[in-house]
């Protein structure tokens, strides 16, 4: 199944003047999921409807990274919009979308690097608008830059999310057990969208992504009835 992430890294490839090389990327995977073929988990995509939209403004490389998790987003929320940020230049098509009037974007961020003034912590929609979460997906290093140089996303509130979870993502290092990855974060936005069930979800679907893809890692057997995968079944 083709979707925006899906076809931002096919794009980005095409750029390449040579392959990408991130660690482990040479082993054959599926089209689908990112994982070598033995360990698939296209059956266990999630089928969950969602009002809300997700915008990921995407680091150059990450969607070439077979751990991001944005990939995740997009094959549970049908509304997913996903393109590269440029330092000193936009995508034409973003401004558009930022200014449809279906939409009420959020700028998701850390409310402590921000000016109060701009700072919300919940999710009040206007009638007849839906939520669009807007998404820095990658480092943490990489995100505040990226922050600070994108001018055009100063008119948004800042949606300050307050996890009562530490990350539960191990496949990446981190040096903060409160820094979530992008799929954490979008779950939480849409907690607060008032979809809770989306949320379980897409929570349960790290999960068992992170299981497949360790398990593909280390050459160990994935249990499909262990509790991860029964909670899974629940959302197929």
């Amino acid at each position: 199944m083709s979707h925006a992430v899906s076809r931002l890294r096919a794009e980005r490839l095409e750029m390449s003047s040579k392959p990408f090389t991130a660690r482990g990327s040479r082993a054959p995977r599926c089209e689908g999921c990112r994982v070598i073929p033995e360990y698939c988990l296209c059956a266990l995509r999630p089928k969950v409807p969602t009002n809300a939209g997700m915008f990921l403004l995407m680091h150059d490389v990450e969607a070439l990274k077979p751990t991001n998790t944005g990939w995740l987003i997009a094959d549970l929320v049908t509304d997913t919009f996903a393109y590269r940020w440029f330092r000193t230049s936009v995508e034409p098509e973003i401004p558009a979308l930022l200014n449809d009037p279906q939409w009420q974007p959020y700028l998701v961020f850390p409310g402590e690097f921000v000016a109060p003034e701009r700072v919300v912590t919940e999710v009040q929609v206007e009638e007849g608008k839906r939520p669009l979460f807007i998404l820095l997906d990658a480092t943490w290093t990489e995100a505040r830059k990226m922050f600070r140089k994108s001018p055009y996303l100063d008119k948004f509130p800042v949606l300050s999310l307050q996890p009562e979870q530490l990350s539960r993502y191990r496949l990446r290092r981190s040096k903060r057990d409160d820094h979530l990855c992008t799929s954490e974060v979008a779950a939480l936005c849409l907690e607060l969208a008032g979809e809770p069930r989306a949320a379980s979800a897409l929570d349960a679907y790290l999960d068992v992504f992170t299981a497949h893809y360790l398990g593909a890692k280390f050459q160990r057997p994935v249990d499909p009835e262990d509790e991860v995968h029964q909670r899974m079944a629940e959302f197929l």
